[in-house]
């Protein structure tokens, strides 16, 4: 029998309705795995104990009287330090900054909450969710990043000290970290996904991300916070788009990972295409990053004026360079962000994906910096959706992934032609506790 802490959201919710799970059993194998792990990989900032006890009792009387709160009743979650959650501190990884609690949860944690979810806490972030690290540590190797800014959220997943974590990308701060931790890692359509009660980074660019163990588990979460069940679509022989200039930034041995995976892919049905991205590909990366830097100036412009010395190295620069940016380079650059999405629409829509690496190389050694994420950045974006799946290991035990990217709004042919995909690779390695 697979230990409680090990399950996935899926599983989990389904021992809890069957009557084979307790919440409170539950909880408390997760709690167990935070207090014998977190000292050594800092996940958390903040673990509420007391609170998720409680909750779990809660939810294990309604269960026990049939009462069942929706599909993630029971379950725990991690939550990523910039989203609200009331009585919680939202320190968004400055502490200094951190002053009240909330009253009232973030739009996706109330939805989460009132689908039965179980909040732990706080998982790390990056100060602001921008590049100044975390003090969490890779799982696998504790002398390599975990990536971010949604580090605490991926380890504690990888880490089986929770089996869902919220957290929120702008450039990669989702698929990355996913990606180097070996979980899957999801953002949807940027707007679908409600952000209210969530410390911004840059409003045009933020998008609300899970982790999770499995494309069901994602499917299963992600259903909650769209406000209705989601059933990705069925798909038998997939076309995937492969295009070779995705490959040209990777280190030689994830391009030659991420064909290997599409030899797999085709060995087991799919049809893989070579294709080119379109010409605006080109100026996605800078005018994407003028975008950030101006909008990120615009939010912390008052309390950066006040408290400049309170600020990482990272975010002090990009508040710095925001400041400088004119309205006209800005409206360029939207322009230019725009267009690449609206030229690259029309091939992700011919295709059930577009397959690419979910980070240009594994989780780089050393903890000064949260990684590479030019590869996930085009289609943060461009607002559309895209998956990191878990897909191999290199010969030094760190995990590599293959990133799926589809149209705005198609989520349900993204996931199901990721759980193809899956099917094909197989479940993701556990890193050694």
């Amino acid at each position: 029998m697979t230990a409680p802490a090990a399950l996935g959201v899926r599983d989990a919710a389904a021992q809890i309705r069957r009557g084979t799970l307790d919440p409170v059993e539950l909880v408390e194998a997760c709690l167990e795995r935070i207090r014998a792990l977190d000292g050594r990989l800092a996940a958390w900032v903040h673990v509420d104990a007391e609170g998720a006890r409680a909750a779990a009792r809660e939810r294990a009387a309604e269960a026990r009287g049939g009462r069942f709160r929706g599909p993630l009743h029971g379950v725990p979650l991690g939550v990523k330090d910039i989203f609200d959650v009331a009585g919680l501190p939202t320190t968004a990884g400055a502490a200094a900054f951190a002053h009240t609690r909330p009253a009232a949860d973030a739009a996706s944690i109330a939805l989460l909450r009132g689908a039965g979810a179980v909040v732990l806490g706080k998982t790390h972030t990056t100060q602001f969710a921008y590049r100044d690290p975390a003090p969490t540590r890779n799982p696998w190797n504790t002398a390599h990043t975990p990536g971010g800014s949604s580090s605490g959220s991926a380890v504690a997943v990888a880490a089986g000290m929770v089996p869902l974590a919220l957290g929120s990308q702008t450039v990669g701060s989702v698929l990355r970290p996913a990606a180097y931790c070996g979980v899957v890692g999801y953002k949807a359509t940027h707007g679908l996904v409600p952000a209210a009660g969530v410390v911004p980074l840059a409003w045009s660019l933020d998008h609300v991300g899970l982790f999770a163990r499995s494309v069901a588990d994602v499917v299963q979460a992600l259903g909650v916070l769209l406000g209705h069940p989601l059933e990705p679509v069925e798909v038998r022989a997939p076309r995937l788009a492969l295009a070779p200039e995705l490959l040209e930034r990777a280190t030689p041995e994830v391009a030659a990972h991420v064909r290997a995976c599409a030899e797999a892919f085709a060995r087991a049905g799919a049809r893989v295409e070579q294709v080119r991205l379109p010409a605006s590909f080109a100026g996605v990366h800078a005018a994407g990053q003028v975008v950030l830097e101006a909008e990120a100036a615009a939010y912390h412009a008052p309390a950066f004026a006040r408290h400049a010395a309170d600020y990482g190295p990272e975010v002090r620069k990009l508040v710095e360079t925001g400041l400088a940016v004119s309205a006209a380079a800005y409206i360029h650059a939207n322009r230019a962000r725009l267009a690449f999405r609206e030229e690259v629409m029309p091939l992700l829509v011919a295709h059930d994906a577009l397959l690419s690496p979910s980070a240009p190389a594994p989780a780089p050694a050393g903890l000064a910096s949260t990684g590479d994420a030019w590869h996930c950045a085009p289609w943060s974006f461009a607002g559309v959706p895209a998956i990191s799946l878990p897909s191999g290991l290199t010969t030094s035990r760190l995990p590599l992934a293959v990133q799926l990217v589809q149209a705005a709004g198609a989520s349900a042919r993204l996931l199901g032609v990721a759980g193809w995909c899956e099917g094909v690779l197989g479940p993701g390695a556990t890193p050694v506790p």
